[in-house]
């Protein structure tokens, strides 16, 4: 159909340009657009749609384990700022400061909040007395602010957009524990509701968060062959604890300092969804984040009948899927297109031919296969075809991994795999950063994670040949 192929070549084939790829898509999906200030951008309805239902579904979970959302404020005074020197030593190339208050200089300057720990530390030391007050549970959804020089839509701004947990604990062991286990919701929620197969495991120290003792990842891999860390979780022990002055009276009527965890996840998970998913047609969205699950196009929708029928199958579907008609006077073939572009996972086909069958017409997003399904029991036939959508998704994703993971035992294997084959290389480690910046600056991989699951490619370190400690993946990243 024209009107298909027209828009089709509207988009960048990813083998001849994998970045103009990703820009046309996140532009021809309306997605975002650009504004006039620097490194900032606007979240478009169908955008921050995919957002909401992120929020959504992380936000119930959350809840269900006992978190609750607070609001801190966006500004945090210097001097707060500085009383973790870590801390604030990572994220000072990155801050924006505010120094001027309608005409008066302020007396003392405010960074624009690029994470909040110190503002939770500061709050928790006021409302934190007994061992009774804990485990403080907060957690917020905000935008932050880092002052980038090179920037990508979603995948990295000035201005972004995520939740963060901050927890403070009676043991250490409880904070470890709620460290790992929100990694798990995250790593979770990845697969089974975005369809992207991740990695899990613990940061090198040179990789870690800032101020942390310990920080866990996920990670992805997205269609050239790049890591794409997806979500974090941070133990810091009780050292922001100690620095801001967080208390409590233990059950032996000690005075002791709580153990806290951080984890994010941001809207730079839409930029994986899109590098995992997408295809030279445009976004494939999994159904449990889908602004649109179900598209109903009418066929011959001028004749008696269609679209009222049309009209009748959305009321039935609204209760259990989010589900649309487009009754525009486009051409079928032109709506067929538009909803590829937009990534929606099933299309709905009804016309004449059909209703005199009692039927529709079923199209996949992920094959395009046409499945003529009665209207019987058309409820759970939708629910079904879902399902096998996010299935797909799923496990081409993990094949592609897979078949893009490679093996590494000496220091010119790993040079000679990163310069020549896209994707992620697993190879033994001493632990010295040495080698580590080694890695980094001769053979262009950075460390990705070091996984909880562990395997023995070799005795040797990949980089210098003495006994290794630890197998990692090492990769290029966004």
């Amino acid at each position: 159909m024209p009107e298909q192929k027209k828009m089709v070549e509207a988009i960048t084939p990813m083998e001849d340009d994998f970045a103009q790829w990703y820009t046309d898509i996140v532009k021809k999906a309306q997605l975002m657009d650009y504004t006039s200030v620097r490194g900032c951008m606007v979240i478009e309805p169908y955008g921050w749609a995919i957002w909401e239902n992120i929020q959504h579904i992380l936000d119930k979970r959350f809840k269900e384990l006992g978190h609750e959302n607070v609001s801190m404020p966006m500004f945090i005074p210097e001097s707060l700022l500085n009383k973790e020197k870590d801390h604030v030593k990572g994220f000072a190339p990155e801050v924006a400061w505010v120094t001027m208050g309608g005409n008066e200089k302020l007396q003392e300057r405010m960074c624009v909040r690029p994470t909040s720990e110190t503002l939770f530390c500061d709050h928790y030391a006021k409302v934190i007395h007994s061992w009774r007050d804990l485990p403080k549970l907060y957690n917020q959804w905000c935008s932050v602010v880092r002052w980038e020089k090179t920037t990508r839509p979603f995948l990295r701004s000035v201005e972004f957009h995520w939740q963060e947990g901050h927890t403070m604990h009676e043991t250490a062991d409880e904070a470890k524990q709620e460290t790992e286990r929100m990694l798990k919701v995250y790593s979770d929620f990845c697969e089974d509701k975005l369809a992207m197969p991740v990695i899990t495991g613990r940061k090198t120290e040179s990789e870690k968060f800032a101020g942390a003792e310990a920080t866990y990842t996920v990670e992805a891999m997205m269609h050239d062959g790049k890591a794409l860390q997806s979500a974090t979780s941070h133990y810091f022990g009780d050292g922001f604890a100690k620095a801001f002055g967080v208390t409590f009276q233990g059950r032996d009527n000690s005075i002791c300092h709580p153990f806290q965890t951080s984890w994010g996840i941001s809207t730079r998970i839409i930029g994986g969804i899109i590098m995992t998913h997408g295809d030279n047609d445009g976004l494939v969205l999994p159904p449990a984040i889908a602004p649109i699950q179900v598209i109903i196009v009418p066929v011959s929708q001028h004749k008696p009948g269609v679209l009222e029928k049309a009209e009748e199958i959305k009321n039935r579907l609204k209760d259990r899927f989010r589900v649309r008609i487009d009754s525009s006077d486009q051409t079928p073939g032109w709506k067929f297109a538009e909803y590829e572009m937009k990534g929606v996972p099933l299309r709905l086909e009804i016309g004449p031919r059909d209703m005199a069958k009692n039927q529709c017409v079923l199209v996949r997003r992920t094959d395009r296969e046409k499945v003529f399904t009665s209207l019987d029991g058309l409820e759970d036939a939708v629910e079904k075809q879902l399902g096998e959508v996010r299935a797909a998704m799923y496990q081409k994703a993990l094949e592609r991994r897979e078949s893009m993971t490679y093996e590494a035992g000496t220091f010119d294997e790993i040079k000679q795999i990163a310069a020549e084959k896209p994707g992620l290389i697993k190879a033994m480690w001493c632990g010295d950063p040495a080698c580590e910046e080694k890695l980094k600056d001769e053979a262009g991989v950075s460390s990705r994670c070091i996984p909880f699951n562990q395997e023995h490619i070799s005795d040797k370190c990949v980089c210098c040949g003495k006994p290794a400690k630890q197998m990692l993946y090492w990769g290029k990243a966004y």
